[in-house]
């Protein structure tokens, strides 16, 4: 081969070597995707745990590339202490090179959570793989959930009733409690000025605090729950109060005797009031204990039938009575206030003069007034006209029952009866006197007086209302009422006109009264009995609403006015209707509750378990039926009086009230 041939042959070879190397791949290394940032709460996770963190974010991390956003919750994930991935929402910008990242709800408080970025893919094919960036919530707010003994809540806005002696509440807190917070009286308990000292039991969120010193039965206590308690995790504690009333003392507090005695006991105990508590002066009744001058008309009229009561019981002689009786009829008579023949409401006890039960309510009370005639009249079937004295009282009577001008408040001849007339407003009050409450006596006197009657038209069209006092007949807890439809009203309907009128086998068109009283106060027995706003001291054994004082003043408690207060007259004087049911109240009150209900003159007029309330007072209108219808459960006395007077006999065959 010649030179020159060669010579190709080498620059050919060379050529091809150029053209080979001149074929291979020139793509630039894929370059590795790296966190250019990771931000919480304006501070940097790429060096150090940030604390203090806010509940929701954000988390924000920035990459040196574009990633790819099509499985974020698998591959950019916030875990926290046990390693549990939190719900979370991502938002993406900056052409996918940033991402801000969310909890759904919230984070928790106090909590160390991890950002894990679990192959977290670019644009190009790069992957990123890292964990261990840290952050720490902030210290939430710590919080009572629950606070609570035996199952029963304590709630901050309203007393809780019958907590047990041996004190055991669990407080349930947003978070877990430190111990150490609990030592220096961070929990108290007090009644009154007197703290007692309590231990605490901490587990975790739950705080079991009990006390050294025994409670007392039926007593107030306080519970705080001051802001000094702290917990391992959470701030500022605002502080709990709630005020608890402990259980019942269910021992007897007086040495058991038989129900007669028991029943003469309470009747010589409530005559005290009338008797010894009577104003000196008129001999009659005062309003309520401690109301001075003050006098009573409907209270004292039932005042004068308990003392025919204490004489057939041998509580005052016959001597006695008939001086106090012939007191009163004098007062009555020659120095009380009268309008038509009617008294007022309240009396000056000293002066006779009238006393405003409110400021047009400063004349004659029809209602009241028949409370007295009711009882003047069973006095004057009671008393022996043989005897001088006896007669005299027993004409005064028959002058005061003659000088009722019945038919003048009938306000100019209408067909009804008004409550009242006053000298100053004259018919101003207009209160008509319609059915059905306490005021069937006023009826059935007005149709009986022989000076100044009324027609049967008042009563059937007044009281009765053309007989829309009666109602298709309701039935509650299985007991029907003829008249009301608000399961019977408060207890005293069933009294105050029964205390002399007989309601065994009295009836008319509207009703037979006997059944009303008996089933209106089986229904009152049977709502307390059912309780259903959960009061304390409710029970079958403890049982009866009217009108009485409470710890708020004055009220006319039933079951559709119910304000947790037991009134022991309500339940007491209804005994003839309800014998069984009656007498388990009367030992309730007496042997287990005396301790704080009964007094000088009696059972105090009420009671509510559910405040640690019991009236300090006595009320001339509470304590008369007492004796009077237990004396009506036991012997029929003062029915069988009343009812024997010609002039009732006459009023109940005119208005065809049949009585058998």
């Amino acid at each position: 081969m010649s030179i020159t041939s060669r010579n190709i042959v080498l620059v050919f070879s060379l050529l091809c070597v150029a053209l080979f190397n001149g074929c291979e791949d020139k793509t630039e290394p894929v370059p590795e995707l790296s966190l250019t940032s990771l931000q919480v709460a304006n501070a940097s996770l790429l060096d150090a745990v940030i604390t203090n963190v806010g509940l929701s974010g954000p988390i924000i991390a920035g990459f040196t590339e574009s990633i790819d956003t099509t499985d974020l919750t698998n591959t950019i994930q916030v875990v926290d202490e046990e390693g549990i991935a939190v719900d979370l929402r991502y938002n993406v910008f900056n052409t996918n090179k940033n991402i801000s990242i969310y909890p759904q709800t919230s984070f928790d408080t106090y909590t160390t959570y991890t950002v894990v970025f679990n192959e977290v893919t670019s644009e190009s094919g790069s992957v990123y793989t890292r964990s261990g960036f840290q952050f720490q919530t902030l210290k939430g707010k710590l919080t009572l959930i629950s606070l609570e003994s035996g199952g029963i809540a304590l709630p901050s806005n309203r007393k809780t009733s019958n907590i047990p002696l041996d004190l055991q509440i669990k407080a349930t807190f947003s978070d877990d409690i430190d111990p150490s917070s609990l030592q220096d009286g961070a929990i108290k308990v007090t009644k009154g000025s007197k703290t007692f000292y309590t231990k605490q039991e901490v587990s975790g969120n739950t705080v079991t605090i009990t006390t050294d010193d025994p409670l007392d039965y039926w007593t107030e206590y306080d519970i705080e729950l001051t802001a000094g308690v702290v917990s391992t995790g959470s701030t500022d504690f605002e502080g709990y109060e709630a005020t608890f009333i402990t259980a019942l003392d269910s021992t007897l507090k007086y040495p058991e005797i038989s129900d007669d005695n028991l029943l003469s006991l309470v009747q010589e105990q409530t005559f005290k009031y009338f008797w010894d508590y009577a104003h000196p002066t008129s001999g009659l009744a005062r309003e309520r204990l401690n109301s001075g001058e003050t006098v009573t008309i409907g209270g004292s009229g039932f005042g004068v039938m308990a003392i025919i009561v204490a004489i057939e019981r041998g509580f005052i002689t016959r001597q006695e009575g008939v001086q106090r009786l012939l007191k009163i009829v004098n007062f009555l008579l020659s120095t009380a206030d009268r309008h038509h023949g009617v008294w007022p409401h309240w009396l000056n006890g000293s002066t006779g003069a009238t006393r405003p039960f409110s400021t047009k309510d400063d004349g004659g009370d029809l209602v009241e007034s028949a409370f007295m005639l009711e009882g003047l009249i069973t006095v004057r079937q009671y008393l022996d006209a043989q005897d001088p004295t006896e007669s005299e009282i027993i004409n005064k009577i028959n002058i005061l029952w003659d000088d009722v001008e019945w038919d003048w408040y009938t306000q100019g001849g209408q067909d009804v009866l008004y409550w009242h007339w006053s000298p100053n407003y004259s018919w101003d009050m207009n209160h008509k006197i319609t059915g059905w409450n306490e005021a069937m006596i006023v009826y059935v006197l007005a149709a009986s007086s022989t000076s100044h009657s009324v027609s049967s038209d008042v009563y059937t069209n007044g009281w009765s209302r053309n007989g829309a006092m009666k109602n298709s007949g309701n039935s509650y807890y299985g007991y029907q009422l003829d008249l009301r439809n608000d399961r019977g009203g408060p207890l005293f309907f069933a009294h105050y006109s029964f205390l002399g009128l007989d309601p065994r086998n009295l009836s008319d068109q509207y009703a037979n009264y006997w059944d009303q009283n008996v089933n209106h106060s089986l229904i009152n027995w049977a709502y307390c009995q059912a309780n259903p706003k959960n009061y304390l001291g409710y029970s079958e054994y403890s049982w009866g609403l009217t009108a009485s004082d409470n710890q708020d003043g004055y009220n006319a408690h039933s079951p559709d006015n119910d304000l947790g207060v037991i009134t022991p007259t309500a339940a007491i004087s209804s005994i003839p209707y309800t014998p069984e049911q009656s007498m388990e109240a009367i030992r309730q009150f007496y042997y287990i509750y005396g301790d704080r209900l009964w007094g000088n003159y009696g059972f105090k007029d009420a009671i509510n378990f559910s405040e640690e309330w019991v009236a300090s007072s006595y009320l001339a209108i509470d304590q008369g039926p007492i004796i009077l219808m237990i004396e009506n459960y036991r012997t029929g006395l003062l029915w069988d009086l009343f009812m024997s007077a010609p002039e009732v006999q006459a009023g109940l065959d005119k208005l065809a009230i049949t009585y058998e």
